[in-house]
């Protein structure tokens, strides 16, 4: 099933993780096996993913298909988003100076500060009564 000329990149944001893989085609985008207009609801987000393309003017030349899992839809089109990214940078390296300069290759680091014992959440505390 090995196919020639697929490329694939691993997308995070948040705790969402994309593996995305892009083929030469007519730029279909599919969402674990859902066409990307059925998957997300808002505009934004199907901006959002289809943000790399834009900028490299690279739109109707790759087909993609995402699995994705964990978080909730705004992390889950980020991490697609940086998948693509990534993947663009592998079919030509000229490509990551655009996509660099408009900040698609960072991963977003924001997560999730954890709980601390001794307080109700991560930074939230116990009221406190003097007597």
């Amino acid at each position: 099933m090995a196919q020639e000329n697929v490329i694939a990149a691993v997308g995070r944001r948040k705790t969402s993780v994309a593996r995305v893989r892009l083929m030469p085609g007519e730029g279909n985008i599919t969402v674990n096996k859902k066409p990307l207009d059925n998957y997300f609801s808002r505009d934004t987000l199907r901006i959002e993913v289809r943000r790399p393309f834009a900028i490299t003017e690279t739109t109707k030349k790759f087909n993609v298909f995402a699995n994705v899992a964990g978080g909730g839809s705004t992390g889950q089109a980020g991490a697609i988003r940086h998948g693509i990214a990534r993947a663009l940078v592998e079919t030509d390296a000229t490509l990551r100076a655009v996509l660099k300069k408009a900040g698609l290759l960072t991963r977003d680091p924001r997560m999730k500060e954890r709980k601390k014992y001794g307080q109700r959440g991560a930074r939230a505390r116990f009221q406190f009564s003097k007597r």
